[in-house]
């Protein structure tokens, strides 16, 4: 009823006083073809776009089990297999004692230095843009082995330098009593000195860099932000967790992933989702039912929870993952820090990486492929199409082909849209159609 109004009205306009009955009469016809049909959410579904064109499940299905034989027998390289290991730096999970060893080493050659009368100081790795390396083997961003100075005694440094020591202290306490805080925890403990989060944020990753190892090894957690669900079961602390039974919400993703352990699955893929409201959708549907898959989403920019959780399913299952997002610079940028890292943290590359993610869509060709309406497609601001122009110029775009030409045909367009453009076809036209048409025809890059 709604979809025809806008049109009765403008037909309407000068016969104003046929609308009524026009209106009533579309109503009854179209409530009788309900009651008849027993569609109760959308009469005209079976007329839907491409719905016509999809195959019995059981034809996807082998299009998934095929995907999934290809992923099984790939094989992910490392720094050392492309010769890199000696130039570039990369952290690694440490067990807490030797954390804490590294940690009272380091104290130790603090205090000789002081005793000597020398001060002290810490060699810091640097995380600049111009320290970073991509590398198209890898297919990801990796830290170099330049290092800066952190004196102590210099003006301009004295204050990082007394953070640094500081959040060493803090942390060799949470080595000590073996227990796990958030960087909110942290910072609180000291926010006259802190001064803003991002400081000591950024500290902390310095100090992963100094010791070697992974932030998380250093019993430090990000408030919980991800979430699961479909075919997977998982233990959590000792906990087994059956996703599939973890309702139309999910699992949340635990901040601590060394604890998650003894993963299995039946799934034939992952499908990783950048919005809440499409993997509610997805997972109200049951969609991973119908199509055997694990959906996951962080909810917009990616935690390093949610990153760690999707590599381990990866790793250990040995399924492809297949992402959905939306048609906008923004998307293909959180989908490149899913699989080939960011370059705030590019020292922890090789934990934090999904190598090998396809790109499923909302892909730009798509706005016209799969006919999305105009008045759903936004139009790009100047902000887009500068960090679309930008992605254009980094490495890791241009090694795929697919990728330039979907970008640019975004920055030629000016156009955007989001996943939820398509419930302007039916609010389950992304679980019943797209998403099936997508699978069956491998369109995918």
């Amino acid at each position: 009823i709604f979809s025809t109004l806008p049109n009765a009205l403008k037909h309407y306009t000068t016969y104003p006083h046929l609308l009524l009955p026009a209106f009533i009469s579309r109503f009854f016809h179209l409530h009788l073809t309900t009651a008849a049909t027993g569609d109760g959410a959308d009469a005209d579904s079976d007329n839907r776009p491409f719905k016509s064109k999809l195959k019995p499940d059981s034809v996807i299905l082998q299009t998934l089990k095929t995907l999934k034989s290809s992923a099984a027998a790939s094989k992910t390289l490392t720094l050392s297999d492309v010769g890199l290991s000696s130039t570039c730096r990369e952290v690694s999970d440490l067990p807490i004692d030797e954390v804490q060893s590294e940690i009272e080493s380091l104290a130790y050659r603090i205090a000789s230095s002081i005793l000597s009368g020398e001060g002290f100081s810490f060699s810091v790795p640097s995380r600049s843009a111009a320290n970073q390396l991509y590398v198209s083997e890898l297919d990801r961003i990796v830290l170099k082995d330049k290092s800066s100075v952190r004196n102590f005694g210099n003006v301009s440094t004295v204050r990082k330098a007394t953070i640094t020591l500081r959040i060493l202290q803090l942390v060799h306490q949470l080595c000590t009593s073996n227990i796990h805080v958030t960087k909110r925890d942290l910072f609180y403990t000291d926010v006259k000195l802190f001064q803003d989060q991002t400081q000591s944020d950024g500290v902390l990753d310095d100090i992963s860099c100094i010791v070697g190892c992974t932030r998380s090894s250093l019993n430090v957690v990000a408030a919980e932000k991800g979430v699961v669900v479909g075919r997977l079961m998982f233990s959590d602390n000792g906990d087994m967790i059956d996703c599939t039974k973890m309702g139309m919400g999910g699992k949340a993703i635990p901040p601590n992933i060394d604890r998650v352990g003894d993963m299995q699955s039946d799934a034939l893929y992952i499908l990783l989702v950048e919005k809440d409201a499409a993997f509610m959708r997805l997972s109200e549907d049951r969609f991973y039912n119908r199509f055997p898959c694990i959906i996951v989403t962080a909810k917009g920019q990616p935690d390093v929870a949610t990153r760690l959780f999707l590599r381990k399913m990866k790793m250990e299952l040995n399924l492809p993952v297949l992402a959905l997002v939306d048609s906008d610079p923004y998307g293909l940028k959180i989908l490149s820090v899913y699989g080939c890292g960011s370059k705030n943290m590019s020292y922890d590359s090789g934990n934090l990486t999904t190598p090998d993610i396809k790109w499923l869509g909302i892909r730009p060709s798509d706005l016209d492929k799969y006919k999305i309406p105009e008045q759903c497609r936004l139009p790009m601001t100047e902000q887009d199409i500068k960090t679309g122009k930008d992605l254009l110029e980094e490495d890791f775009v241009k090694k795929n082909p697919a990728w330039v030409e979907e970008l640019n045909l975004m920055v030629k367009t000016k156009h955007k849209a989001e996943i939820q453009a398509l419930s302007s076809f039916g609010f389950q036209y992304l679980s019943e159609v797209y998403l099936p048409l997508k699978l069956q025809e491998q369109d995918w890059i």
